[in-house]
This record gives C-alpha cells, structure tokens and sequence, in this order.
C-alpha cells in the first residue's frame, strides 16, 4: 500500500477536467499505467479516487461477501454506483464525469486531499465546510478513534 501525502487545490476547466498538480501527480506516477478507479464517497459529499491496485484490494474484500444475502447485495450495489475507470493523460488531466461532477457539487475550484491509500476529490467550500470543525471536537474523536492504539514498543502510538 502506498502512502499518498498532502492536500492541493485545482480549478475545473470547461470539459470537466482537472489538472493534477505536480505533487500529487508524482506520488501516483506508479499507478498512472495501471489506471484508476473513481467513485462516490459513502460517508461525505465528495468523490474518490482510488488507484487500480487499491480498488482490486476493496473487490477482493466485497467478493467474499455472500452474495445470497440481500444486505450483501444491497450494499454492493450503493458501493459500486457510479463507479467510473478513469485514466490521467498525458497532460495530468484527469476527466470527472457528469454523474459524478454532479453528485459531489463540483463547481469551480477544487480540493484533492490525501486519505491515506486514496485521494479524496471535493468542492472547495465543502471541503472547507467538513474540515472547520465547528460542529464536533476533533481531539475527542482522536482519543475515541486512536486511543486504543499503542504497538510501540515505548508507549508512544
């Protein structure tokens, strides 16, 4: 699994396309070959994007769900709509379709934020809006979320 690092901003041009900057599109460059996946977020109005390596990790996953079982077949069907294979050209340009542009509310400017192993790709003032914090105390979910965690040999996580 790689590590993808940073947050950056981009504008959309007027085909839809976005314009990996330069960071970004060197922290994927081993998987510009490969191609991507691109799809709607479950949790936030934003879209993601996933390397191919990174998808199949996630299929291999859900393929092992009983597909005889309808909330099974429920969840991989809201999972998987309006997922998109996408490729970066040549130029680092990357095209968000329609649907997609559509449900994450993407006007004009644009955030890409690192999520770990994906890249998450929203609305600026979305992004902005989930990140202000003035709706929860971002300290209590870390506690809630990593406290718990401590496989360092010297009590630090």
């Amino acid at each position: 699994m790689d590590t993808i690092i940073g947050t950056y901003e981009c504008k959309v041009d007027a085909k839809g396309r976005l314009l990996l900057p330069a960071p970004l599109k060197k922290q994927l460059a081993s998987s510009l070959q490969d191609g991507f996946v691109l799809k709607r977020s479950l949790f936030q109005p934003c879209l993601e994007l996933y390397p191919m390596k990174e998808w199949d990790l996630v299929m291999q996953k859900i393929n092992k769900l009983n597909k005889f079982v309808k909330k099974n077949n429920d969840f991989i069907r809201r999972f998987t709509a309006g997922v998109k294979v996408v490729e970066i050209d040549a130029l680092g340009r990357l095209l968000v379709p329609k649907d997609l542009v559509q449900f994450a509310t993407i006007a004009k400017d644009v955030v890409f934020s690192s999520a770990v192993n994906i890249v998450e790709i929203w609305d600026k003032d979305l992004y902005e809006k989930s990140i202000s914090g003035d709706d929860f105390d971002f300290a209590d979910l870390a506690e809630e979320v990593m406290g718990n965690i401590n496989d360092n040999e010297y009590g630090i996580s």
